[in-house]
């Protein structure tokens, strides 16, 4: 009897063991609609490409505990960043690199070796094009292979689609969805603000705008071609003048083109690395409203820009870059808005959501000059 009883115990411990294994498991859908699974939630995370712990920072309270590995160019190409998390958390120093940015200097072998259970990538990290099926990516079935989940998220090539949806899976996949639902709430009704605002702008009453990518830190003049900034800066009810000829995510423009388009309003972006080179936008953490409107100053002359109409009329601005490739480019819409659509949103900070998004969310805020007008 005893030894029935026992028996009994233990199955009945057996089955609420796996019940509580099976409640913990996650499915998830990424921004290809790709069904991912995890056992549980995501510890060992892999970024291929580091500057998206900014996003992880987020949606997780300490996004560094969960980094398995990643490449090297938040620690590269984003100092300023990087120096202000190794304060807050000094174990990002020893996160193993994996790599690069970039896929060809990426280790599947390393990665692997680190035990990971996700690795977070995006599709042209992937090797997917537009209309291939994923499962063709060479770095997705090596992992695949190994049993390990791959993500694939997409804040970059169409942020307008598929920014929720890669939040929604990252948030579901480090089992944040309470925090995760927050935030995303907060940029739903940001995005729609801006939208209604601009509902009964006529096509052609879309003002000409010239993003001048990494000003100064390269010859004149790199901008966005399709996708990317070009989505922004139409959802901000402009007209991006490197769509009609560009037909790359980036590319570059000639001096003699911008001058013929006459763009009504100038935005230059950078990450701060003019700090350091003394060419570039002095801008993102650390950064003072001066050092940011002096180096916005000395783009402008340098680059022979100073006839453009932008120019000659004040709206003339410069944004941090790294704006781009993270859900925080809704403080880049919110701000090109009220550059391109002042009469219309001149109730509108987008300092002020960025300070809300600080508060509320960023483990790590942003602190410093991120949005800045050449005249005061």
């Amino acid at each position: 009897m005893l030894l029935r009883l026992a028996g009994a115990c233990a199955l009945i411990c057996l089955m609420l063991s796996s019940t509580l294994v099976n409640a913990q498991a996650i499915t998830v859908t990424d921004a290809l609609g790709r069904s991912i699974s995890l056992k549980a939630p995501a510890k060992r995370v892999i970024l291929t490409q580091a500057r998206h712990v900014q996003v992880l920072a987020l949606l997780h309270p300490d996004p560094v505990s969960i980094l398995a590995g990643w490449s090297d160019e938040f620690r590269t190409s984003f100092s300023n960043e990087y120096q202000s998390y190794l304060e807050r958390f000094p174990a990002i120093a020893d996160i193993p690199v994996v790599g690069r940015h970039t896929a060809d200097t990426f280790s599947v072998e390393q990665a692997l070796a680190l035990q990971p259970d996700l690795v977070v990538l995006t599709a042209s990290f992937a090797g997917i094009g537009k209309g291939q099926d994923p499962e063709q990516s060479l770095i997705i079935r090596q992992f695949k292979a190994a049993g390990i989940p791959v993500m694939v998220i997409d804040f970059f090539v169409q942020p307008m689609e598929n920014t929720i949806p890669s939040l929604r899976a990252l948030g579901q996949a480090l089992g944040q969805e309470q925090r995760t639902e927050a935030f995303i709430e907060l940029y739903q009704s940001h995005m729609d603000n801006v939208a209604k605002r601009l509902a009964n702008v006529p096509a052609d009453q879309k003002p000409s705008v010239f993003v001048h990518a990494h000003a100064g830190s390269t010859d004149c003049c790199n901008s966005p071609g399709t996708g990317t900034f070009s989505e922004m800066i139409e959802y901000a009810g402009g007209h991006n003048i490197g769509s009609d000829v560009l037909k790359t995510v980036t590319g570059r423009l000639s001096f003699e083109y911008i001058n013929s388009r006459n763009p009504s309003i100038y935005v230059a972006t950078g990450t701060g690395s003019g700090k350091r080179t003394r060419s570039g936008l002095v801008i993102g953490t650390g950064a003072t409203e001066d050092d940011a409107r002096h180096s916005l100053e000395r783009i402008i002359d340098a680059n022979r820009l100073g006839a453009l109409p932008a120019v000659r009329n004040g709206n003339t601005h410069g944004i941090w870059h790294a704006f781009n490739d993270s859900p925080l480019h809704v403080i880049f819409i919110e701000a090109l808005a009220s550059w391109i659509h002042p009469e219309l949103f001149s109730d509108i900070s987008a300092r002020e959501t960025l300070d809300e998004i600080n508060e509320r969310f960023l483990t790590v805020p942003l602190e410093g000059t991120y949005m800045v007008n050449l005249n005061k």
